[in-house]
């Protein structure tokens, strides 16, 4: 049986498991979705995925059955899900409960896959099989061994996470429910866990991701950030008002995303007329920080939007110049290559997937500390963009330049496309190593040719 196209032309044909993949819905199903998506531009693609996904999938026009599949796992993973939902004890928190659950809950997704597809695999009629979805690496794969038994290789990923709590922010800790993730390493003792990196090819999405795979592994580890944008999507550019400087905040208003260590650091522009704020996102915070934006004498240089709809977050961020995040803790960063791709210089934490999407040449990074420096960095940091804001045109031009060259999703799926060439290559009788690293690598791990 051969495990690839005898014609080094021919299309690979790949079957894309993606247990969350929802166009519909926003972070990991989005992604999911986005990425099987893409990639059947460069591969014969048959997607699998969870039957809570199946309308929104039929809406967007696929064809179930001939362009994918939907499993239905609502037997374990629903009353799994009410028990998670419950252990968070608030919308939106308690990230690393979800993991937990969905590594136990996940193994009989993949059990209902295999009774499915197992002997379509080992009949040969995939080239290769791609974990797209969970992109923890704390969930298992079992069905790797068994599809590498069957002569097929199985690529992982992207995967995404193992990013540590920052010192000093322990109460942020523990207003997002996290106490979990103290014990986040004891995934490597669930069945199954070695397993799953045996697998032909490691997508990782960051440098802490990659750095958390066990050596051994690591020369099959790829980066590859996870997020990605439709240039469709964000086809305005920026176009500041004449004025003074505007900056915008796009999140949810929760602890670790910083927006009221955004606003005390603006204060002092924000009063004498040097900066204007645009804060776009809702959460539980927003009404402390609406009374703190008064209490600093602020409150009619800072517009609070609520939450918006995608559309109108840009015609809210479009009019302005830069993206001020102060988050302690991304794992991806979509929100920074969005406003990135819109023409907005991204001021950040240089911490975690943020800080591995920017570039000096791109935007600014402030160095990640106590509250009291995060705060002085991006005051300081505001003050030098609104007495200079000429300066700020040419990096949201090479911001804008930076996402459509290498983050778009026709540009990740030849990416991917790319690590699937060197998978198979690996398989047949002349084994070639990986292309050498780009530009955009990261410290132990290797590139894809971005």
């Amino acid at each position: 049986m051969t495990t690839r196209p005898a014609d080094r032309t021919a299309r690979p044909r790949v079957l894309a498991i993606a247990e969350a993949a929802n166009p519909e819905w926003v972070s990991v199903p989005l992604v999911g979705w986005s990425l099987a998506q893409a990639l059947r531009g460069v591969a014969d693609v048959h997607l699998v995925t969870q039957i809570r996904n199946r309308e929104a999938i039929l809406r967007a026009g696929l064809v179930e059955g001939r362009d994918f599949t939907a499993i239905d796992s609502e037997a374990v993973a629903r009353p799994m899900w009410r028990l998670g939902e419950a252990l968070r004890m608030g919308e939106g928190k308690g990230w690393t409960i979800l993991q937990a659950i969905g590594a136990i809950t996940y193994p009989w997704f993949e059990h209902l896959v295999w009774r499915r597809f197992g002997a379509d695999i080992r009949a040969g009629r995939y080239d290769l099989v791609h974990r797209i979805t969970p992109l923890s690496p704390t969930v298992p794969s079992h069905l790797v061994r068994k599809v590498q038994a069957a002569g097929v290789p199985f690529v992982l990923g992207p995967l995404n996470g193992g990013v540590p709590w920052p010192k000093g922010f322990e109460a942020e800790m523990a207003q997002e429910r996290e106490w979990l993730s103290r014990l986040r390493r004891a995934y490597r003792l669930l069945p199954g866990a070695g397993a799953t990196l045996a697998a032909d090819a490691i997508l990782v999405g960051s440098r802490h991701t990659g750095a958390d795979i066990p050596a051994r592994h690591r020369g099959r580890c790829i980066w590859l950030p996870e997020n990605g944008i439709d240039p469709a999507r964000f086809w305005r550019a920026a176009a500041p008002a004449p004025g003074p400087l505007r900056a915008c905040f796009i999140g949810r208003m929760v602890p670790y995303k910083g927006p009221d260590m955004l606003l005390e650091a603006a204060a002092p522009l924000l009063r004498d007329g040097r900066l204007r704020l645009e804060m776009i996102g809702d959460g539980p915070m927003l009404p402390d920080l609406r009374a703190r934006a008064a209490a600093l004498g602020v409150a009619e240089a800072v517009t609070f939007h609520g939450w918006l709809a995608h559309g109108a977050v840009q015609d809210v961020a479009a009019g302005c110049a830069v993206l001020a995040f102060p988050s302690i803790r991304e794992f991806g960063g979509g929100v920074v290559l969005e406003a990135m791709a819109l023409g907005l210089v991204p001021l950040i934490v240089d911490y975690a997937g943020p800080a591995e999407l920017v570039v000096p040449e791109t935007g600014v990074k402030v160095p990640l500390g106590p509250r009291a420096d995060i705060v002085a960095g991006f005051r300081d940091a505001l003050a030098r963009m609104a007495g200079d804001p000429a300066a700020l045109a040419p990096m949201g031009a090479a911001a804008r330049a930076r996402v459509l060259d290498h983050f778009t999703w026709d540009r990740k799926a030849a990416q991917v496309a790319a690590v699937y060439d060197w998978v198979l290559r690996r398989r047949s009788d002349r084994p070639e190593p990986l292309p050498p690293p780009p530009p955009l690598a990261v410290p132990e791990c290797r590139g894809t040719g971005a």
